[in-house]
């Protein structure tokens, strides 16, 4: 047993986000979480009716890529999942291809703990484009997810949700030059910020949207950037990046 003292400790807000930056500083149990077929050398046949019921999740070494365990899927489920963003142990998965009722799980493979946030009671409609992003706020010390769903119209909802309070909030100021008709590529979320390229004609920009204070911000990207498959978004070394794949 434990003295209360130390259990009020190690219980502390301040001793968890502690410890939680010094694992992230060290980058300490850092792992990758993987869904792959039992035999990595197997020959993957799309047209095999079998192979779904052969995946498995395995949390991998972020330095050498061994498979350090092997994962029951936190659903009893080898459907195909994405995952929509990771943070502090924390994965955000869901369908493959979104759609505004897909269930969105927060799953902690370590511990074997799984969230399923509530059904939005907001939207009433389909959309046909969902994007999903999930991540950490330190500013509000909350894990968010933001939701951005578009219709062929051009209409646009937004919603996020607080791990928090475990509910979704409508984000009701939409700006004007997101009204509008436009492609989004692949997001990402870093910091409490969800990021996005979105393309409008021949114009190429980065949309933020901060998790915590609601707002929208556009950078409009250099004129030479006009490659649209090639376009994508991401972290690198804590900085927001504007990439462009290459394959040889």
């Amino acid at each position: 047993c434990t003295c209360k003292s130390w259990s009020d400790l190690i219980g502390s807000s301040s001793f968890v986000s502690t410890h939680l930056h010094r694992n992230i500083t060290k980058h300490a149990h850092v792992y990758l979480l993987c869904l792959h077929h039992p035999n990595f050398e197997c020959v993957i046949d799309p047209d095999d009716p079998y192979l779904e019921e052969e995946l498995q999740w395995s949390l991998f070494s972020n330095e050498t890529f061994e498979q350090c365990s092997k994962l029951s899927h936190p659903l009893e489920s080898t459907k195909h999942y994405a995952i929509y963003g990771s943070s502090n142990g924390l994965v955000c998965i869901s369908d493959e291809i979104l759609n505004f009722d897909s269930p969105i799980h927060i799953w902690n493979p370590s511990v074997r703990k799984l969230r399923t946030p509530p059904i939005s009671t907001n939207i009433n409609i389909k959309f046909s484009c969902v994007a999903l992003q999930f991540g950490f706020h330190p500013g509000v010390n909350d894990y968010k997810a933001v939701r951005m769903m578009r219709t062929n119209k051009g209409a646009l909802a937004v919603e996020v949700y607080s791990f928090r309070t475990d509910s979704w909030k409508m984000i009701e100021v939409i700006p004007p030059w997101l009204k509008c008709s436009w492609q989004h590529h692949k997001g990402t979320f870093f910091n409490g910020v969800a990021y996005h390229i979105i393309e409008k004609g021949p114009i190429f920009s980065v949309m933020s949207f901060d998790s915590a204070s609601e707002e929208f911000q556009e950078f409009i990207a250099p004129d030479a950037i006009c490659r649209r498959s090639a376009l994508c978004i991401d972290v690198y070394k804590k900085h927001i990046c504007l990439l462009c794949r290459f394959y040889s």
